[in-house]
């Protein structure tokens, strides 16, 4: 199976970077399921209905979501009718949090595809339930070649030691466990011991002429001044795609070969061949 991830969408800039090239992507690398962290595609604060259905038209099959998951308010509505978005699955049980953090999604061929969201709690301002111990309730109950033809991991959080034990921790029972929330890709993409994909962060899709996506100055002077500054908006330049790819052996599930997507903007373009 080939399948592709695409890092935190930041703003217009990432839209525009999945929208202009997710179809071709789509057709050129004959893709069989698209995953996309959406989480801050709003103006770099969560995700609308309107916009998540860009992504789906523009050929996303699952999107995922993070820290800013309730951002813009109307997520936790639209959440609860639309499965093909997660948010992260560690929520406690005692939050009540609408819509569901796993699920298994049927292709048009009748094979199955298993998406897991996590969050870390290593310098996040959100302290969810242990990630870990959701990640084996979920991977018991999809497990890779049984029940599920692939398994994406998506696994949002700060801390890079937090998502390389996430990714070593799911070795053998998951396709791909992709870190996405720091908004840089890194340049580890492997293969695990045991079969699984993996990269510690995808990065974003966004303008990289910027501070994590967001215009520079405002953070340079918080940064250089202590102050408050003004409220965070995305830079606007023009966005640079990045996700990975992955493609599965079709016994196994396992990945055997793992490549980086980056299209446009600032870094150098690198895609894979078909």
């Amino acid at each position: 199976m080939r399948l592709a991830y695409f890092g935190d969408v930041v703003g217009k800039p990432g839209r525009a970077a999945v929208l202009d090239n997710l179809p071709g992507l789509r057709r050129d690398l004959a893709l069989d399921f698209v995953v996309v962290n959406g989480e801050n595609a709003a103006g770099g604060f969560g995700l609308t209905e309107s916009i998540a259905n860009d992504f789906f038209q523009a050929g996303a099959d699952c999107l995922t979501l993070g820290d800013h998951a309730w951002d813009q308010r109307e997520a936790l509505t639209f959440i609860e009718r639309e499965p093909r978005l997660l948010r992260p699955l560690n929520y406690p049980a005692a939050a009540n949090a609408p819509g569901k953090g796993a699920h298994v999604f049927v292709l048009d061929d009748g094979r199955r595809v298993g998406v897991v969201q996590l969050q870390g709690n290593v310098f996040m301002k959100q302290q969810l339930e242990n990630a870990f111990h959701h990640a084996d309730h979920a991977l018991d109950n999809m497990p890779l070649g049984v029940a599920v033809d692939a398994l994406i991991v998506d696994m949002h959080c700060e801390a890079t030691s937090e998502k390389m034990a996430m990714g070593h921790y799911c070795d053998g029972r998951a396709s791909l466990v992709v870190g996405s929330h720091t908004h840089v890709p890194t340049a580890d993409l492997m293969i695990l011991e045991n079969g699984t994909g993996y990269q510690t962060d995808a990065g974003m899709c966004g303008d990289y002429d910027s501070v994590i996506g967001m215009q520079k100055d405002n953070s340079i002077n918080r940064f250089a001044t202590q102050l408050p500054g003004d409220r965070y908006a995305p830079a606007l330049g023009e966005g640079t795609l990045c996700g990975v790819f992955v493609e599965t052996d079709d016994k196994t599930g396992f990945a055997r070969r793992i490549e980086p997507i980056r299209m446009g903007g600032r870094l150098a373009a690198s895609v894979p061949a078909a």
